[in-house]
């Protein structure tokens, strides 16, 4: 059994897709020859807590924990929030407007704190684990980001040992769509980029999720081809597949929903149905939101007198979560607007296919999210603006619903599955750990 380092800052009982990705790895690793050791902040800020996600870590598995230190005091003194937890990178307002301290904060944070807000923690880390190594050693190192200070924890660890080294990207790095809303000057835009380069030349492997990112890290001269191991599902929270006829035409949408995401025309159409008294539709329409929903959102809902038909939850257990997915009439997909979106998968997406309802996504057509939709024939993807598709794709989903018939969804989607993802991903462990 070889021991591999897994470096990363989300793990239960953070909430939230981050920490999915590690967690669903390590639960079927030594199912592949490798016995998996954590190591991971124990005093991080988090968006979410869910600790139900800590009886998935598998029996006897090594979690080291140590201090970090993380600028969000300073944060939330010159904004004034008082909230224990803030948003990742200082995001701005949901309505594009923000106070000059808010401003002011975001420089900071982009321009002080370089790759993120985690850089405090590279150093220590660094120097704590090479001389644990020395006591307890690995035969490979895995980094996963963002945050992308893990990379470089990992990169300085495996240059002073000399143990192999994955790095695994979650979210593109300067290609990532908010990248450019940062603020960050030319000389910091330009450290991100040569930190970026030396990450990806120095691991001895790279992989991320999608095609479109690997494309764009392949770019940067990589020791060897970028690999694509998707997120996925991981069957065991699924174990009842059945189909649950709903007394309601439910539309459900689960986790972070930005500004940016905010699919207008969907809730226009919606308006338009309920305010001409299509039959039925008023009686029987719930809107569903679960997690941290963006105020235009709910302005959104709102200018199209949809209130009534809203029940907005906030963040809840995962397993919670799942069901009430199963349970949906029609799962709401959003990607954002952005031209760099194309290239992004969430792992909500994989949960959806499991899930088994039809799927409505807003995003770039073309895009890697669109490809796997129609692959897996589990829905459609919509330009944001497109009124007609989607007006006709809303219809024919409540014609089913009015007369009881549960949409099928045929796609094979096996290769999503976790244990198939983590026998992939040891693989590539496999051939890093002989070289």
């Amino acid at each position: 059994m070889k021991r591999v380092l897994i470096i990363t800052y989300y793990w239960p009982p953070a909430g939230g897709s981050g920490v999915q990705r590690w967690l669903k790895f390590v639960k079927y690793l030594r199912e592949f020859g490798y016995e998996p050791v954590v190591y991971t902040p124990f005093n991080p800020e988090f968006m979410a807590v869910d600790k139900t996600l800590l009886s998935e870590i598998p029996s006897g598995v090594e979690v080291i924990k140590r201090e970090i230190t993380e600028p969000y005091s300073i944060y939330k003194l010159l904004t004034g929030k008082k909230e224990s937890g803030v948003k990742p990178g200082f995001i701005k307002s949901g309505n594009g407007k923000s106070k000059f301290s808010e401003r002011a904060s975001l420089f900071i944070r982009s321009n002080l704190f370089i790759p993120d807000p985690k850089m405090l923690w590279i150093s220590p880390s660094a120097r704590f684990l090479v001389k644990h190594l020395k006591e307890s050693s690995v035969d490979v190192i895995v980094s996963t980001g963002p945050p992308h200070s893990m990379h470089l924890i990992a990169k300085r660890v495996s240059k002073a040992t000399g143990i192999p080294w994955l790095a695994d990207f979650r979210d593109p790095w300067t290609k990532m769509y908010n990248f450019k809303y940062l603020g960050c000057t030319k000389p910091v835009e330009a450290l991100h980029k040569k930190l970026e380069r030396g990450v990806i030349r120095c691991a001895d492997a790279v992989v991320t999720v999608t095609n479109t990112i690997a494309a764009e890290l392949q770019e940067l001269n990589p020791k060897r081809r970028v690999e694509v191991i998707t997120n996925g599902y991981d069957s065991a929270d699924f174990p009842q597949m059945d189909v649950v006829s709903q007394e309601r035409f439910t539309i459900t949408y689960t986790g972070l929903f930005v500004r940016t995401q905010n699919p207008t025309v969907l809730w226009r159409i919606l308006g338009e149905r309920v305010g001409a008294g299509t039959t039925g539709f008023a009686e029987s329409l719930q809107i569903r939101l679960v997690g941290h929903i963006d105020s235009s959102v709910l302005e959104d809902i709102s200018k199209y007198k949809l209130e009534p038909y809203l029940v907005k939850m906030d963040y809840m257990p995962h397993n919670e979560v799942i069901k009430l997915q199963r349970e949906a009439t029609v799962l709401l997909l959003s990607s954002g607007r952005e031209p760099e979106s194309g290239g992004i998968m969430t792992g909500k997406f994989f949960e959806y296919l499991a899930a088994g309802r039809p799927i409505l996504g807003f995003g770039p057509k073309g895009g890697d999210m669109d490809i796997a939709l129609e692959e897996s024939r589990a829905g459609e993807m919509f330009d944001y603006e497109n009124y007609d598709g989607v007006a006709k794709w809303i219809d024919a989903q409540y014609a089913l619903y009015t007369i009881g018939a549960a949409p099928v969804m045929e796609g094979d989607i096996s290769k999503y599955s976790r244990r198939e993802l983590t026998k992939k991903m040891a693989a590539v462990l496999d051939e890093i750990c002989k070289k």
